[in-house]
């Protein structure tokens, strides 16, 4: 019988986000500075065989879904390949992938003959001009994406847009009958004070209930719900199949059901995404570490799992960039 991972709430952990690379290929201003070149060493990164022994253990203690995400996971050579070896593990359900969705266009058929099937993909503004202030970067290669992974055949489809007083709040609208036009699902997310980016966006913050509330006053909404291990509370716009999900850590957090942890390129066991407890587990990999005794190490680092992030107590407490810590 699999054993669980339970972390001293209570709760059980069984969705791993995994970061393949800290470095990005866009320069979204909340997540990245401009000019930041203070990423990890090659070296340091674990390699996929590394990558493959600390899934094969999550697996084993109960670990069904696993995220691949970055930085941008598609900058990291030969990715499909990881995603083939991880999608045949034993325990591995749900394989998906988390991605700006730049490179996808060329690597979509791939990704999804790999054995990944659902995809998040960022996507904040559908204006060009816009776009390219948020993020530096191109929207025709991210449209082009999105067009390639829908003729791939994933399913569902994410997008995840960050909404921002004063850079994309008045195009919650124009995403939302994008989305039903092309059959995505929609995410709207909460800014949160990540690193010194992160709190300057926190002066273009956006409660989420505003938002909904706007969209109450055009829609009929319903509550509905998803399939995925993720935060999001959803409604469904009546009439269509689209379904909108509200990712809210700051006017409505979501800790109490908190079942999953992020594991960074560097082998840096993050138990909380707004708490700095963490777990080193490179240096066991590399001195030889036996399979059992890598599952005993990460069932010692769910003990080290904290109750609740401090956003709002503390909102200077993290220094640490979203990219390093995985998305």
């Amino acid at each position: 019988m699999t054993s669980q991972l339970i972390d001293p709430f209570d709760r059980t952990i069984d969705y791993l986000r995994l970061s393949v690379t800290d470095r990005c290929d866009l320069r979204c201003f909340y997540c990245l500075p401009k000019g930041f070149k203070d990423f990890e060493e090659p070296e340091d990164w674990l390699t996929f065989d590394e990558i493959e022994r600390v899934i094969r253990a999550f697996g084993a203690l109960g670990t069904r879904r696993i995220r691949i995400t970055g930085g941008e996971p598609l900058v990291r050579k030969n990715l499909p390949e990881l995603a083939t070896r991880l999608h045949n593990l034993p325990g591995i359900e749900d394989l998906s992938l988390s991605t700006n969705a730049v490179k996808l266009a060329r690597h979509a058929e791939a990704l999804h003959t790999s054995g990944v099937r659902r995809l998040n993909i960022s996507l904040d503004s559908l204006d060009h001009d816009n776009f390219q202030k948020i993020t530096g970067g191109k929207l025709e290669k991210v449209l082009a994406g999105l067009m390639a992974a829908k003729a791939a055949g994933f399913t569902p489809i994410k997008i995840n847009m960050v909404v921002m007083k004063g850079i994309n709040e008045h195009e919650v609208e124009a995403m939302v009958d994008f989305c039903i036009e092309h059959d995505f699902t929609l995410r709207f997310i909460e800014t949160m004070p990540m690193g010194d980016t992160g709190r300057d966006a926190v002066d273009h913050y956006v409660d989420l209930q505003t938002v909904r509330a706007k969209l109450e006053q055009r829609f009929e909404m319903i509550p509905s719900v998803m399939p995925g291990g993720g935060p999001a509370r959803y409604m469904q716009i009546a009439g269509t199949d689209l379904r909108i999900g509200f990712i809210t850590p700051i006017s409505q957090h979501f800790c109490e059901t908190c079942n999953r942890v992020r594991l960074s390129v560097d082998g840096t066991l993050y138990l909380c995404l707004g708490q700095d407890n963490k777990f080193e587990l490179r240096p066991l990999l590399r001195d030889g570490i036996s399979d059992d005794g890598l599952q005993d190490a990460i069932r010692h680092a769910i003990t080290l799992k904290p109750e609740r992030h401090e956003f709002n107590e503390q909102p200077n407490q993290i220094v640490r960039f979203m990219s390093v810590t995985g998305g």
